[in-house]
């Protein structure tokens, strides 16, 4: 049976409750009809594609992350390296549920995993919705405080602190997602045929009130605090670095890097001003200037871009939708829109999970090199291994053959027929 491309067919016959695929709201009051002459996005093959891009690039790049941040010495859990070990465990839990969501496209809505998978899956989205949102604002928050003001935030970035706010943010991002958890459940969908795994809203109320929590809590005010951190920390690269003024570069004040504000927290004390970090191979007291700058800036520019390219057409399709179901806009193109980009633009979503530790971890020089310096140690143990079990073979067949040599050796000696005297 042709599945049609059309989730209007979503929409509940009962008053009290519509429901929807994943993400995607379907309206109550009698809407427009989709354009004819746009053509529908075909969803059952391009979201299953696009899943399974994100889910392999995904888990592979945080399975490594969540590798070298756990397997880090004592001296290198800082608090940034907390935020972000918890960050790729979000992402990594969202990532594993995504082979499903690509099945249940593919099968044009079709959910064949049952009411507790339905509700796991959909929990985990949720949650990876808000946590990994969370602990980006407080990666940005940390290094605010870490490069604009490190004195006074001394006392405060502790890792213990680091963890006490993890657990929090857990709890939040758990407090967020109980609403959807409890009303996500599966739905025959008469009209399609098939059983979909869907939310079903009590009235118009938790609809509105579930959508603005949403675009609120999970985009405008993390973006709010991310680009305030990020601002702050760019005017004070540039400011204390000279740039735009003419001075002479023994006139410029020296900078820590963000990895020696990572790797070392501790290299200054309270009752005295801290000194510099210098990054290892470089001179104590050299200046971030040229290139050095350069490369945090792009840094800090690359974060703030890759949360609002990832996530803002997606609440821009929410907010879409919520003022078609209030009525305030009500035509074809709306439906359409709605209908046929809220997936994809959940998928631009979903792809900063796999985009996260690239940013956070494998641009920086000092992961990469604890990266390879696990890997040449895995690689050094499997050799030695190796060697050992190929000495050991070795070994085995030198013995095996001294022994049949002796065998034959024994029956040479038993088939010579004694000889008597003549």
């Amino acid at each position: 049976m042709a599945i049609p491309n059309d989730l209007s067919l979503f929409n509940s016959t009962s008053p009290h409750y519509s429901m929807t695929e994943i993400y995607s709201n379907a309206s109550v009051a009698p809407s427009a009809p989709v354009c004819s002459d746009w053509p529908p996005v075909p969803i059952t093959t391009v979201i299953p594609a696009v899943y399974s891009a994100i889910c392999a690039l995904g888990i592979v790049a945080n399975a490594l992350a969540v590798w070298v941040l756990a397997n880090a010495r004592a001296s290198r859990r800082t608090v940034a390296n907390t935020f972000m070990l918890n960050l790729c465990v979000s992402d990594l839990l969202f990532l594993l549920s995504l082979p499903l969501w690509a099945v249940y496209y593919s099968r044009g809505y079709s959910w064949p995993f049952g009411q507790v998978a339905c509700k796991v899956c959909g929990a985990l989205l949720h949650l990876n919705l808000y946590a990994s949102i969370f602990f980006i604002t407080c990666m940005s928050m940390d290094r605010y405080l870490a490069i604009v003001r490190p004195l006074r935030s001394q006392s405060a970035r502790y890792p213990k602190r680091a963890r006490l706010t993890c657990i929090l943010v857990w709890l939040l991002a758990c407090a967020c997602s109980a609403p959807n958890l409890y009303l996500r459940d599966t739905y025959f969908v008469e009209a399609l045929g098939v059983k979909a795994c869907g939310i079903g809203y009590p009235d118009h109320t938790w609809y509105l009130t579930l959508a603005w929590m949403k675009i609120v809590l999970a985009f405008l005010l993390p973006l709010f605090v991310i680009s305030c951190c990020y601002s702050a920390i760019g005017r004070h690269l540039v400011a204390d670095t000279g740039l735009g003024r003419m001075e002479t570069p023994l006139q410029r004040p020296s900078m820590p890097s963000f990895k020696s504000l990572e790797s070392k927290e501790s290299c200054s004390r309270p009752e005295r001003p801290p000194p510099p970090c210098a990054a290892p191979g470089s001179r104590k007291g050299r200046p971030l200037e040229g290139r050095g700058l350069e490369r945090v800036l792009w840094t800090v520019a690359s974060v703030v871009l890759a949360f609002f390219i990832c996530w803002f057409p997606f609440h821009c399709v929410t907010f879409l939708d919520v003022l078609k179901n209030d009525g305030w806009v009500d035509s074809c193109w709306v439906n359409w829109t709605v209908h046929n980009l809220t997936p994809l633009t959940l998928c631009l979503g979903f792809s900063n999970s796999a985009i996260n530790p690239v940013l956070y971890c494998f641009i920086g020089n000092h992961f990469r090199g604890r990266l390879g310096g696990l890997c040449k140690g895995l690689w050094a143990c499997l050799k030695a291994q190796g060697e050992d079990h190929s000495h050991n073979r070795g070994s085995f067949s030198t013995r095996l053959s001294s022994f049949s040599r002796k065998l034959g050796d024994l029956k040479d000696l038993a088939d010579v027929e004694p000889s008597g005297p003549t």
